[in-house]
């Protein structure tokens, strides 16, 4: 009993010595400890400042801008959505001016899809544009990151660089693997291998969307591709 008793008090020594070195080490580092935690809080006022009179702000008048590049992208006006009416600014200027905010980051993401559809009959540099654009595009919806790796895809193929095509169709496929964008970027991916000419491959990838995802848009009408592999 006596020796519980002495370790007890023991122990209760060194956590009094601890405290006592905490003590003389906060008495002897007041004055650095003092400038740290002030200038933790300037920090924070800063940012605090910054996120209220620049950023909040910023993101009102980027979402104002994209309303209206919004409205000329939803009736098919891909022109003026990307480069603006010469009253307000398509998605290339907002992506530009607001690339800090929200509506910045999406309206590169807007910006390759316009780029895409005005490159057949613009340039086709509209597709080298379109990378461009969505390299800025960063998201964390995963439907919405796998939709602009495809995208990526397209830009690629269109470009004539189907090994680029394919593994991007790939990564949109497997990224996020769900009924909706994996059976349709596997469809993408069997395509380019038909354009190859590695038809076992697009077969093997027909018949893995006719497991795997009978009920998708692209399982319900899978056989007649399967059936077109099968005869090559």
């Amino acid at each position: 009993m006596a020796k519980k008793i002495n370790k007890t008090e023991e122990q209760l020594a060194n956590v009094e010595e601890n405290l006592s070195k905490a003590g003389l080490f906060v008495v002897d580092n007041q004055e650095k400890i003092i400038k740290i935690i002030g200038s933790i809080v300037v920090i924070i006022a800063v940012f605090a400042l910054y996120t209220k009179f620049i950023v909040e702000p910023n993101e009102e008048e980027a979402s104002k801008e994209m309303y209206i590049a919004e409205f000329y992208f939803q009736n098919n006006d891909y022109n003026k959505a990307l480069n603006g009416d010469g009253q307000y600014s398509g998605f290339l200027k907002v992506a530009d001016n607001y690339s800090s905010t929200k509506s910045g980051n999406l309206a590169n993401y807007y910006a390759a899809i316009c780029q895409m559809n005005l490159a057949p009959n613009d340039s086709i540099n509209y597709y080298e544009d379109a990378l461009n654009s969505l390299n800025n595009f960063d998201t964390n919806d995963e439907i919405l990151y796998s939709l602009a790796t495809g995208l990526k895809g397209d830009a690629n193929l269109e470009l004539g660089n189907t090994t680029e095509a394919l593994n991007y169709y790939e990564l949109a496929s497997t990224d996020y693997t769900n009924d909706f964008t994996t059976p349709y970027f596997m469809m993408k991916q069997a395509f380019v291998h038909e354009l190859n000419e590695n038809y076992n491959s697009a077969l093997n990838i027909y018949e893995s969307i006719k497991e795997n995802y009978p009920q998708s848009k692209e399982g319900l009408s899978i056989d007649k591709y399967i059936s077109s592999a099968s005869n090559r």
